[in-house]
C-alpha cells in the first residue's frame, strides 16, 4: 500500500509540474499576442481579441485568468479601468529576451544596401547615406556614430610625391578613414629616401591604437638618419596633428520627421525626446554604455532602461559595425513606444509603443516593438504565419 502511495504521489507530482510548465507557456504566449497587438494597434488589448485572434485554443476566461497572473508579475497593465493590457516595460524585456528572433536580410536587400552604400564619394557620405536608409528601412529615426579614432588604429600611412618639394600623405585607419594631406618640403627627398621614410615609419606606426602614434613615430624619427629626419618629423607632425583633429566623436541623426508620423504616440508630448536627440554627448555616453551590452551582437535598452528621462517612453536598439576587420562606431535608434535600434555602431530608436548597426553607433525612433522586425524592415510579419510555425527559441 505505502509502495502503491508513493507512485500515486509521484505520478501527480509530475502531472502537476507538467501542467505549471504548459500554464507557464501559455503565459508567454499571451504575452506575445498582447506586445504584437499593441505594437500593430497602437490600443490596449482584450481577451476575446487574443482569443479570436491567435488560436491558443483556450478560452477567453483562461486567457483572462494568465492576463491576471502576467499583471500581478509586473508585465502588463491596464490603463484604464474598462480597458485591456499593454505591455510594460517588464514585459516588453521578456518578449525580447525569451520571444523574439530578428529576421535576416535577403540577398536582394543585402544587394541594394550594399550598391546604395557604395555610390558614396568618402565617409560623410556614407555615414549620411547609412543614416538615411536606416530611417527609410524602419519609419524611425536613426543616429549613426562616426567610426571612433579614439578605439581605431592606424592601418597605413602613405607617402605620394607631387613635384619635387610637395609631398601628399595619405593617413588611412582601421575603420576605414581616409584623410590626405599636402606638405611643402623645404628640399627635393629622392625616390629611394621616401621610400625607406615610407617603410620605417609604417613599421614603427602601423596597427598602433592613435594614442599611441606620436610616440612611436617619434622613436622611428630618432632612428632615422640625421639627413632624413627633418623631413620625417614633418610627415609625424602632420600625421599627429591630423588624427588629433580629427578625434572628437561624432553622430548623424536621420529620419526626424518620422516622429510627426500618426502611429508615435507619446504619452507625455514629443518635445522630451527631441530634446534628448540634441544632447549629442548624453547620446554618445548611452551608445558606447550600450556597446558592452550586445554581447551577441545587438544590444537593446527598454524605457527606464536608458536612464534618460526624455527616451522613457522610446527604446533603443544597437549594434556594431567595423572596417578592416577593426573596430569601428555604431549604430542606434531611439523609439516611441518600446524597444527599437556601435565600437562604431549603428542603431536605430523606437517610442513606447513597440521595443526597438557598422560599428560606429546609430539609433532609430519608432512606436511598435522591435522583436517583430529586422534592422531592415519595420514590417512585422503577420501572425497568422508565425502561429504554424515551430516556437521560437530564445536568442542565444
Amino acid at each position: 500500500m505505502r509502495t502503491g502511495t508513493r507512485v500515486v504521489e509521484q505520478v501527480s507530482g509530475e502531472s502537476h509540474g507538467r501542467e505549471a510548465r504548459v500554464s507557464e507557456e501559455r503565459q508567454l504566449e499571451v504575452l506575445r499576442a498582447i506586445v504584437e497587438d499593441y505594437v500593430t494597434t497602437r490600443e490596449p488589448v482584450g481577451s476575446r481579441m487574443i482569443a479570436e485572434r491567435h488560436g491558443l485554443g483556450v478560452s477567453s476566461a483562461t486567457i483572462r485568468n494568465d492576463m491576471a497572473v502576467l499583471e500581478e508579475g509586473g508585465y502588463i497593465a491596464q490603463p484604464h479601468t474598462s480597458a485591456g493590457r499593454i505591455p510594460t516595460d517588464k514585459g516588453y524585456r521578456v518578449f525580447v529576451d525569451r520571444l523574439s528572433t530578428i529576421k535576416s536580410l535577403s540577398t536582394p536587400e543585402k544587394r541594394a544596401i550594399e550598391t546604395f552604400l557604395s555610390d558614396a564619394v568618402d565617409l560623410d557620405d556614407v555615414v549620411a547615406r547609412a543614416g538615411r536608409l536606416l530611417a527609410q528601412l524602419t519609419g524611425q529615426v536613426a543616429v549613426v556614430q562616426y567610426p571612433s579614432l579614439r578605439r581605431s588604429g592606424l592601418r597605413h600611412l602613405e607617402l605620394v610625391p607631387m613635384g619635387d618639394q610637395r609631398l601628399l600623405v595619405v593617413i588611412i585607419t582601421d575603420t576605414g578613414r581616409v584623410e590626405q594631406r599636402v606638405l611643402e618640403l623645404g628640399a627635393p627627398v629622392d625616390e629611394t629616401t621616401l621610400g625607406e621614410l615610407r617603410v620605417r615609419l609604417n613599421v614603427a606606426a602601423a596597427g598602433r591604437r592613435l594614442a599611441d602614434v606620436a610616440r612611436a613615430l617619434g622613436g622611428a624619427v630618432e632612428a632615422l638618419r640625421p639627413a632624413d629626419r627633418e623631413t620625417a618629423r614633418r610627415v609625424a607632425e602632420v600625421v599627429v596633428e591630423t588624427l588629433g583633429q580629427e578625434s572628437e566623436e561624432r553622430i548623424v541623426l536621420a529620419g526626424t520627421a518620422n516622429l510627426a508620423q500618426a502611429g508615435m504616440r507619446f504619452e507625455h508630448a514629443l518635445r522630451p525626446v527631441l530634446e534628448a536627440l540634441e544632447e549629442q554627448v548624453v547620446l554618445l555616453n548611452l551608445l558606447t554604455e550600450m556597446s558592452a551590452d550586445g554581447t551577441s551582437g545587438v544590444a537593446v535598452r527598454i524605457g527606464h532602461e536608458t536612464q534618460l528621462a526624455g527616451l522613457q517612453e522610446a527604446s533603443v536598439v544597437t549594434s556594431g559595425y567595423g572596417g578592416y576587420g577593426g573596430p569601428g562606431g555604431r549604430r542606434r535608434a531611439p523609439a516611441t513606444g518600446r524597444p527599437a535600434a556601435g565600437r562604431g555602431t549603428p542603431s536605430r530608436w523606437s517610442a513606447r509603443s513597440a521595443p526597438p548597426g557598422w560599428t560606429t553607433r546609430a539609433p532609430s525612433l519608432r512606436s511598435a516593438p522591435w522583436p517583430a522586425t529586422s534592422p531592415a524592415s519595420s514590417n512585422p510579419e503577420p501572425t497568422t504565419r508565425r502561429r504554424s510555425r515551430e516556437r521560437r527559441r530564445p536568442p542565444t
